[in-house]
């Protein structure tokens, strides 16, 4: 009986290790982690970052340069004001530009960083000006039914005006 127990406290230990190597790994691998010190520190500011949060990947070209430190509102101007801390070896334009895109239709958001031609760089601490933020789903959905919506109606009150019916009359010749 002793033996047993024993064998089940070890097998139990070596469970609990594997699980904790495996809470460690997604940690650190899943960019949501720590932040690391190292890094250029930018600022942008943007009207809206609907669904973007703190930890979010910063990308060139679709590869991964850094992560959102910060979000916070602007009391005068109510935007959306971002810290992103992105790799300190990139030599980025001043006249870089910023835009919050999706990963996919059901994707998370990320800042994209779009390099300028400036020969002026930007430092760090240094703020990027051109930003575009996020673009809603829903906002474009109702703008596309309420268009199709209206120029239905603009249709059938054109074809009221001329007398022709709106829907077929199902007449046809006298007989």
């Amino acid at each position: 009986m002793q033996g047993r127990s024993l064998a089940e406290v070890l097998t139990g230990a070596v469970v609990l290790l594997v699980a904790a190597a495996f809470l460690a790994y997604a940690v650190l691998h899943s960019g949501r982690g720590t932040v690391v010190a190292e890094g250029m520190q930018l600022r942008a500011r943007f009207d809206r970052i609907d669904g973007l949060s703190n930890g979010a990947d910063v990308r060139i070209a679709g590869v991964k340069v850094g992560t959102v430190t910060d979000s916070r509102i602007d009391p005068q101007t109510f935007g959306a004001d971002l810290t992103l801390r992105i790799d300190r070896s990139l030599r980025l334009p001043d006249d870089t530009s910023a835009e919050i895109t999706s990963e996919g239709l059901l994707g998370g958001k990320y800042v994209s960083l779009v390099p300028g031609g400036s020969e002026k760089i930007l430092a760090d601490g240094g703020r990027i000006t051109e930003t575009q933020g996020s673009v809603s789903l829903e906002s474009l959905l109702g703008r596309f039914i309420f268009s199709v919506t209206q120029m239905n109606s603009a249709n059938s009150q054109q074809q009221q005006q001329q007398g022709t019916p709106a829907t077929g009359s199902g007449g046809g010749a006298p007989r």
